[in-house]
């Protein structure tokens, strides 16, 4: 099994990460510069406001919006009479923490750190229990003990990494997670994390006793790097990259982390783009479209709304098997599989609802769900999913911690707001005429000019015209209708004037 990360990079301008296994892509990131992730950095900011009724405040932090910070979110130390450290997976519960206003004021300076984008309206969502990852562990200030990443599910590694982070010298006043990567590592991989951990820590320590609020005080690393130390392990055998300064920044990386494996990393001198070579823009150009084909001859559609996201199955022209309930079965497994992939390839999050074939009987829901389960295993994000419904329906929250792929690349088309759907030129002529009406009854006015877009202008201009003379006759009023490309749609703008030629408002 060939697996491959591939690194992409127009200077100035994007970074894309993809990561191939056995030619067909896996997993996809994206970065540009004119929206730079903000997870994992931290600040010294000032809290603006409290807000009692939904337990959180809001923090300055020196981004244009304002952060969201939870009470669930507010380490310990803040609160009152609270514990300057706590253990790891042992966070207290809602109805242990005293409420928000007893706890924080407005005016107050608190270390916060970003664990999510602010998506559309809403601000970034942010916390006080800090975090710094390395390739191995993850060091957290403030915290003490031990936790162990609850995707290594191999009990013996599990007590083996134990026992090794046990044999080094842990500093005091942290707490230690050993991150799914460590599998396998060496006591000598784990023990240089540790120390690069600890000097990334002092330094931050004295930026936060010198720093003012707002400001930033860490900046996590860029996307070749996060990706790199994050997603790359062994089952990766090379990391191709069509940069000559990225290759370099990936192999010093690597030379400081693994050094063994900074053979892996090679420069792409091909003259076809490294992403055509391997057939990653096609497949991201699938990945734009709503409509996914599977290679039995289903399809999923995929609808994202503000709230949630819809999957629906489509069993198409598949029709191999002898009756419904294998051909739903067939394609609902193989949708299972799409789906996680989808899942991750778009950064989709938040509620997830999946609309599978219905099936009758329960030993076959019982199999898609498992297909389903096994696949979210895979996923870095966190995930939770119920089971499969007497509508065919499995329900599942996927962690959103940045906008997704369509929310970041695409715009919501202007004349129909992203619904994809506008009226017909007939009723947007109707709908201008009931306001053109309004005007016809005012005493005052004389003259009446309608701006609509050109293309009802040109209708009402046409099958509307004895419409309108008769407006005209019957309110002793005249009325011109001219084109307006900045119109759209059913929109207009309707200027009324006195027999003085003054402007008179509706």
């Amino acid at each position: 099994m060939s697996k491959e990360m591939l690194i992409n990079v127009t200077e100035g301008e994007e970074c894309r990460v993809a990561v191939v296994e056995n030619g067909v892509l896996d997993e996809l990131y994206v970065e540009r510069a004119s929206l730079v992730s903000h997870v994992g950095n931290m600040y010294k900011g000032k809290i603006t406001n409290i807000e009692p009724s939904i337990q959180a405040a809001f923090v300055d932090f020196g981004l244009s919006k304002n952060g969201f910070l939870h009470i669930s979110d507010v380490h310990p130390r803040y609160l009152l009479g609270g514990d300057p450290s706590e253990k790891i997976g042992k966070r207290k519960s809602l109805s242990q923490r005293p409420p928000i206003q007893k706890c924080l004021k407005r005016g107050q300076e608190i270390i916060v750190q970003v664990t999510k984008e602010g998506i559309s309206t809403k601000g970034p969502t942010l916390t006080t229990y800090l975090s710094l990852p390395g390739k191995h562990i993850v060091m957290m200030p403030y915290m003490h003990k031990i936790g162990v990443s609850q995707k290594i599910e191999d009990e013996e590694e599990r007590i083996r990494l134990k026992v090794l982070l046990d044999e080094l010298k842990l500093p005091e006043g942290y707490g230690i997670i050993i991150r799914t990567a460590a599998m396998g590592a060496t006591k000598r991989a784990l023990q240089s994390d540790l120390q690069y951990l600890n000097r990334l820590w002092k330094s931050i320590s004295k930026k936060i006793e010198h720093a003012g609020a707002p400001s930033e005080i860490y900046k996590e690393s860029d996307l070749v790097i996060r990706t790199i130390r994050d997603v790359f392990d062994k089952k990766i055998n090379k990391i191709i990259c069509d940069g000559a300064d990225v290759t370099k920044r990936a192999r010093d990386f690597l030379g400081i982390v693994q050094p063994r494996l900074k053979r892996c990393v090679s420069f792409y001198e091909g003259k076809v783009p490294l992403f055509h070579k391997y057939g990653i823009e096609k497949e991201i150009e699938k990945i734009e479209s709503s409509r996914v084909e599977l290679k039995s001859g289903g399809s999923l559609v995929i609808e994202q709304t503000e709230a949630l996201v819809a999957i629906d199955v489509n069993s198409g022209k598949y029709r191999k098997q002898e009756n419904a309930e294998q051909t739903a079965l067939k394609i609902n497994v193989e949708a299972a599989k799409e789906i996680v992939r989808q899942l991750k390839l778009r950064d989709l999050g938040g509620l997830i609802i999946c609309d599978f074939i219905d099936m009758r009987e329960s030993k076959n829901k019982r199999e898609v769900e498992k297909v389903f389960r096994t696949g979210l295993k895979e996923d870095r994000a966190r995930s939770k999913s119920l089971r499969m419904s007497a509508f065919g329906l499995i329900e599942l929250t996927r962690q959103r911690m940045r906008p997704s792929l369509q929310s970041s690349t695409f715009l919501s088309c202007p004349r129909c707001g992203g619904t994809g759907a506008i009226k017909n030129l007939e009723s947007q002529s109707l709908d201008v005429m009931r306001k053109m009406s309004i005007a016809v009854t005012r005493g005052d006015v004389q003259r009446i000019e309608v701006a609509v877009s050109p293309e009802v202008a040109s209708y009402m201009q046409n099958s509307k015209r004895a419409v309108i003379a008769r407006m005209e006759a019957e309110g002793d009023k005249q009325i011109t209708i001219e084109a307006d490309s900045q119109c759209e749609g059913s929109s207009c703008r309707i200027e009324c004037y006195n027999s003085r030629s003054g402007h008179i408002k509706l």
